[in-house]
């Protein structure tokens, strides 16, 4: 198990709910504030366990490394390059344990070395993270439009006219699949067994189904975000669906083209999980080009968990 050379080790897990202030609400991450000699299959054994979208793991950063901590992330099957909401969920968490307020941490991520922010202090702090290079694939050729739109159940005139269907990332991607009605959302009944294999066509493990709110509503739109194939059935609030959002609707002129324009995401609706991402695009003459994503958080419990080496050399983790 790395560095811990004993046949069991005890750690804990902090629960932490992000992109809102009422713990039960939002979307919960798993925290390990020192996860210094935890192997990989030691971090995956404590994901599934935990049980959670994602779990992140804060290990400190060497001598003259460049960055103050290195933040890696699970899902119960496998390890993601980065996510926004187990990032606010870390970095709120290390920011009460620590006493710190209003400052930037530098954090290393499958995405690279990304500025996180800490504004406020307290419960009332905010985490912004600012996400990885934007990267527009592709429009989905038709054959793989029309996959991904059965598997979702829906039809070519239930999406809206004007945008593809495409895979946009901001360090984990996600396709996007703009509707025509809100309405729609509340009623989505995907095949899970479907969208699975239209992860494997497209290499791309997430699938954000959105749409447009009324003029008045504080939220610009409303989400829900797929990715049976790493285990995450439904998340419940997305930051690595919202940001590249935010880049998409830019890019195809549905944002202002100004040099910087922030609006809010709901997400989790459904799940009765419900949470707000705020989201910043940063645009040059050649379009977006950086997102920032943030919101609060709220502590929602521990877990204690004993990691055991078996026999076959396995670990597996229980609670304690």
């Amino acid at each position: 198990m790395g560095d811990h050379a004993m046949e069991e080790f005890r750690l804990t897990v902090l629960l932490v709910d992000a992109f809102t202030r009422t713990p039960g609400r939002g979307n919960r991450a798993g925290v390990v504030l020192d996860a210094a000699g935890l192997s990989a299959a030691a971090m995956q054994a404590v994901a599934a366990l935990v049980n959670v979208s994602e779990t992140a793991f804060i290990l400190p950063a060497p001598a003259q490394a460049g960055y103050a901590v290195h933040v890696r992330y699970f899902t119960p099957r496998a390890e993601v390059p980065v996510c926004g909401h187990a990032t606010v969920g870390a970095h709120y968490a290390r920011a009460r344990a620590l006493g710190i307020s209003d400052t930037t941490v530098s954090a290393l991520t499958g995405a690279g070395v990304l500025p996180v922010d800490i504004r406020g202090s307290g419960s009332g702090m905010k985490i912004v993270m600012t996400q990885g290079r934007v990267v527009f694939s592709p429009p989905c050729i038709p054959a793989v439009r029309q996959a991904v739109l059965n598997a979702l159940g829906l039809d070519e005139d239930d999406l809206l006219s004007g945008l593809p269907v495409q895979e946009v990332s901001t360090g984990h991607s996600k396709i996007m699949v703009p509707l025509r009605r809100t309405a729609l959302l509340d009623a989505l009944k995907p095949d899970m067994t479907a969208l699975t294999e239209c992860s494997r066509v497209t290499g791309c493990n997430g699938f954000f189904v959105f749409g447009f709110n009324g003029g008045d509503d504080e939220a610009l739109i409303n989400g829900r975000m797929f990715a049976p194939a790493i285990g995450i059935d439904e998340d419940p609030v997305t930051g690595n669906a919202n940001g590249p959002c935010g880049a998409y609707l830019s890019h195809y002129g549905r944002l202002p083209a100004q040099a910087a324009f922030t609006f809010c995401g709901r997400q989790g609706v459904a799940m009765g999980k419900e949470g707000m991402v705020e989201v910043t695009v940063h645009r040059d003459e050649d379009g977006p080009c950086r997102v920032q994503v943030g919101g609060h958080a709220a502590e929602a419990g521990r877990m204690e968990v004993a990691l055991h080496v078996e026999d076959d050399g396995r670990i597996t983790a229980r609670s304690v």
